[in-house]
């Protein structure tokens, strides 16, 4: 079983509930923080079919896409394989249809991930997702990301 914690924070580091803009906000982050809840902290994946949208997509860092379907599939996947991972919510935030999650995951004993997760709400269910994960030991290593490896 999987662990998810959220110690969501400013940049000054005081502790909020999440910043959200208006009741459609409010109710975006918390059905984002409760579906990921059931997901990480119980591994039941179906938890996400009811919010998202039938023309759900994923958008991938390499331009690639996923439909809905092919995304829960992954996820239940990822759950599996992924067991006891720990999911550190840093930030949650929405602004107007979006909700941003800002956390760090780690499998027991294992190294950092830093994931920075976009969902576009329509008509209360999740329409398209962006996530991006970085490794937090490799972190150093793209903040050149212009300059040819090797240098």
């Amino acid at each position: 079983m999987a662990v998810m914690t959220t110690q969501d924070t400013t940049t000054q580091g005081t502790t909020t509930q999440g910043t959200t803009t208006g009741s459609a906000g409010e109710t975006n982050v918390s059905t984002v923080r409760r579906v990921l809840g059931v997901v990480f902290g119980a591994g039941d994946v179906g938890a996400l079919e009811p919010v998202l949208d039938k023309s759900f997509v994923h958008h991938r860092p390499d331009g690639t896409s996923r439909g809905r379907d092919e995304w829960v599939a992954a996820v239940r996947q990822t759950v599996a394989e992924a067991r006891g991972v720990q999911v550190d919510v840093r930030h949650l935030l929405a602004d107007g249809d979006h909700v941003v999650m800002h956390s760090v995951r780690r499998l027991p004993g294992g190294p950092a991930v830093t994931g920075v997760d976009i969902w576009r709400f329509d008509r209360g269910r999740v329409a398209e997702a962006w996530e991006i994960l970085e490794p937090a030991a490799e972190a150093a290593g793209h903040l050149r990301w212009w300059e040819p490896a090797g240098r």
